[in-house]
């Protein structure tokens, strides 16, 4: 390597060192990671000698080794710091490393995601996300990619196909196809690094991403319909226990939970306890109305019968005072007359 050409790639690792500082410092407060503030890029110096790129690669490098992928995941889906230029830095400074760690590879696993959805469109159909289009869009970082897919990763396409088919989070979680994804990442060693490889990871993470969070709406809008359905019939608690929640929740509590969920699940998905509380809630839930029903149907048998035995009883009686009218009141508009206005999960009065 000649001077020139030495003096051009330092000064390119300054560049991107001085990009990164900021997130990495911000990182490191957030989480109270206890490592003093490289002082050179502290004072935004814009021609340092070379041991001061030197110790800039030395604090980011240390750094990396104490940010764990569930605080850099959580650090970057709340930053405003995150930009696309943010990210595609940082993906270059993890795959320029020599050696990769496990935590290496999971931290580039997330960051190729988060790049991709950044630069994706928002309406983009799961259909146009095939491996062209998305090594088009990991161009930047990953430079042009082969994409002759290697048999070892095929099995992910059926994996896809199976969890396009899941009818809610419950069924996915139990599936395992959450787990032979993650298998397959870990068991493909350094060859997750290879390019196509990456690009076919990513598909994978982002079309599961997709099936995900609709079929988290689809369970939380389905426990709303539930609470609504369930104080119509005029259910004021629940015996939540089975979601590690009291023997007596109320209706409007567990609307208020719905709710807060919603904000807290934009993140990657898992299966961790809040989200196996809230597949535990909808089962709560939809045993609820499917007890309220048959006793909605009981009740229901109960008073034709007693209606049937009146009406007789009313035809012969020979005491006036005692008979029953033969149109009898419309106890449906009563009941609703009577009923309140019930509020939808956002406040409106339906």
């Amino acid at each position: 390597m000649t001077p020139n050409s030495q003096l051009t790639e330092l000064a390119a690792e300054w560049r991107e060192a001085r990009l990164l500082y900021p997130l990495y410092a911000a990182l490191a407060r957030e989480f109270v990671i206890d490592l003093p503030p490289c002082s050179d890029l502290e004072a935004g110096i814009d021609a340092p000698p070379q041991e001061s790129v030197e110790l800039a690669r030395q604090w980011l490098l240390s750094l990396d080794e104490r940010i764990q992928v569930h605080q850099l995941r959580q650090f970057l889906q709340t930053t405003n710091l995150a930009s696309d230029q943010a990210l595609g830095t940082l993906l270059t400074h993890h795959l320029r490393k020599q050696t990769h760690s496990d935590s290496d590879r999971d931290k580039t696993d997330f960051l190729l995601v988060q790049f991709f959805s950044h630069c994706a469109p928002s309406r983009l159909e799961d259909g146009d996300v095939d491996l062209a289009y998305v090594a088009q869009l990991l161009e930047p970082v990953l430079g042009t990619v082969d994409l002759n897919v290697p048999p070892w990763l095929q099995p992910l396409d059926e994996l896809m196909r199976q969890a396009d088919g899941c009818k809610n989070l419950k069924e996915l979680f139990t599936s395992g196809i959450l787990e032979k994804g993650r298998k397959l990442k870990t068991s493909s060693g350094q060859n997750y690094f290879l390019p196509v490889a990456m690009v076919a990871f990513t598909r994978f993470s982002f079309l599961m991403r997709r099936v995900f969070f609709r079929l988290m709406h689809q369970d939380l809008n389905a426990i709303l319909d539930g609470l609504r359905e369930l104080e119509l019939r005029g259910v004021s608690t629940l015996d939540c226990r089975r979601a590690q929640f009291s023997a007596e929740e109320t209706i409007a509590r567990l609307r208020m939970i719905c709710q807060s969920w919603k904000v807290m699940f934009h993140a990657e998905y898992s299966s961790g306890q809040p989200l196996s509380m809230l597949v535990d809630l909808r089962a709560v839930v939809d045993a609820a109305l499917a007890k309220s029903s048959k006793k909605t149907a009981a009740d229901r048998t109960t008073a034709q019968s007693h209606a049937a035995a009146a009406g007789f009883a009313a035809a012969s009686s020979e005491h006036p005072e005692f008979e029953v009218s033969s149109s009898p009141q419309d106890w449906t508009e009563t009941a609703s007359a009577a009923t309140p206005a019930a509020a939808d999960d956002d406040g409106k009065v339906q």
